[in-house]
């Protein structure tokens, strides 16, 4: 066994098919260990008076020094010695924490890359950022001091149900409008609260999780559409408040999500250097699929041809005031779907639409599936590098859409995919 020293440690490699575990050859007990992910840390080994073995994790190598990490490991089994067991004391003091302090430790976990997603990627930030706020305005409120051990399924469904009624609904301060209750947000938050408690039971701060099993309220069906004539309404009503002082980029980025079927922060977190007028296309290095590129129609691009590319900012949907891009769109799509008498209608719908018009006018679904950045099998891998008949299926919908918006109605002409869909 080798002395744990600051070169032998950064010698360790990560196996991906295992935990790598190194024992110190001067203190009896005291070890390392690197996990598949990279992360490292220090920890004792030790038996308690009846003599069951245990483990006790000392901290994060690069958080402790080898030597640091050695003398906390000597202060522990020398406690162990006197009968006590500090593994299954802080065992005790993780099965009194609370709901928000199990949010608290995932938040700060995830953030650190300590805990992968499903496909074994670091949690995305954004990602995060939907995490806390649900956490914040849904979670803490309604079961945030409860404790995490004592939590049931009932505790979880009558959350889902709070959250449904709108018992968490509220206005929010500043930018962004108004947080709602409804199934689609409590089913949500259910789901997100199950996926923590899931890798909380992993790290052993609570033994069950209680969200296993709780049926899930119905999201509501999202194939909402507009209709050809909806879309000319919604054109005509744009083009009016365009005369009245409507903010330019807040009908920008409608005209602009309706031509591409872009999700609604997809388009208004879009940097110009995202944007490859040549290629036809448009780079989304952060999408519920992943880094995507997503071909992007002739029409859709003349609407960037018309935004002034404001200077010292990267977006290309700049916010009116401060450094940030747009948020303002809930609110003016809303106030545009009320003149046009559009009702049941919201953002997703533009992206819907563009799905229904090129699935009328014959394109397959794997086109329509490339057109919106569907995580399909295959579609990812096939699109990677936008080819031809994508940016033509891409060119055919938007002059579509553009037409019925601009009151000049044009047909979409099919490109076929020789096969390929």
């Amino acid at each position: 066994m080798p002395k744990i020293t600051k070169r032998f440690v950064d010698s360790l490699k990560p196996d991906p098919t295992r935990e790598v575990q190194a024992m110190d050859s001067d203190l009896a007990g005291f070890g390392v260990r690197v996990m598949p992910t990279g992360v490292a840390s220090y920890f004792v080994r030790y038996r308690t008076a009846d003599g069951s073995a245990r483990r006790l994790v000392l901290g994060k190598v690069g958080t402790l020094t080898p030597d640091e990490a050695r003398r906390l490991a000597g202060e522990r089994l020398g406690t162990v010695a006197k009968g006590a067991d500090p593994s299954g004391e802080r065992h005790i003091k993780r099965e009194a924490m609370t709901i928000a302090e199990v949010c608290d430790w995932y938040l700060l976990a995830a953030g650190r890359g300590d805990i992968v997603g499903r496909r074994g990627e670091r949690i995305k930030a954004s990602t995060l950022d939907m995490d806390r706020s649900r956490i914040n305005t849904h979670v803490r409120p309604l079961i945030g001091t409860k404790r995490a051990d004592s939590l049931t399924d009932t505790d979880i469904a009558r959350l889902q149900r709070d959250i449904a009624a709108g018992k968490t609904a509220k206005e929010r301060q500043g930018r962004g409008g108004a947080t709602t209750g409804g199934s689609g947000v409590a089913a949500r938050t259910v789901r997100m609260l199950g996926a923590i408690l899931e890798h909380a039971k992993r790290a052993k701060l609570v033994k069950t999780n209680p969200a296993h099993g709780v049926r899930q309220l119905a999201e509501g069906t999202s194939d909402r559409r507009l209709s050809e004539e909806e879309i000319t309404a919604l054109g005509e009503t744009m083009r009016a408040a365009e005369a009245r002082g409507e903010s330019p980029v807040a009908l920008s980025a409608v005209r602009f999500l309706l031509l591409t079927g872009f999700r609604r922060m997809e388009a208004l977190s879009l940097r110009w250097e995202a944007v490859d007028t040549k290629g036809r296309c448009i780079a989304l290095a952060d999408t519920k699929s992943g880094g995507q590129v997503r071909a992007v129609g002739a029409a859709a691009l003349a609407v960037l041809d018309t935004l002034k590319r404001e200077a010292g900012t990267p977006w290309v949907f700049p916010a009116s005031r401060g450094e940030g891009h747009f948020v303002g769109l809930p609110k003016a799509l809303d106030r545009l779907y009320a003149v046009a008498g559009i009702e049941g209608a919201t953002v997703h719908t533009l992206r819907h639409t563009l799905a229904s018009v090129a699935a009328d006018e014959g394109f397959s679904e794997m086109t329509v599936a490339a057109l919106l950045g569907h995580a399909r099998r295959g579609v990812t891998q096939r699109y990677a590098k936008v080819d031809r008949a994508a940016v033509l299926a891409a060119d055919a919908v938007s002059a579509k859409i553009a037409g019925l918006l601009d009151g000049q109605p044009v047909a979409a002409e099919v490109i076929p995919l020789h096969g390929r869909g």
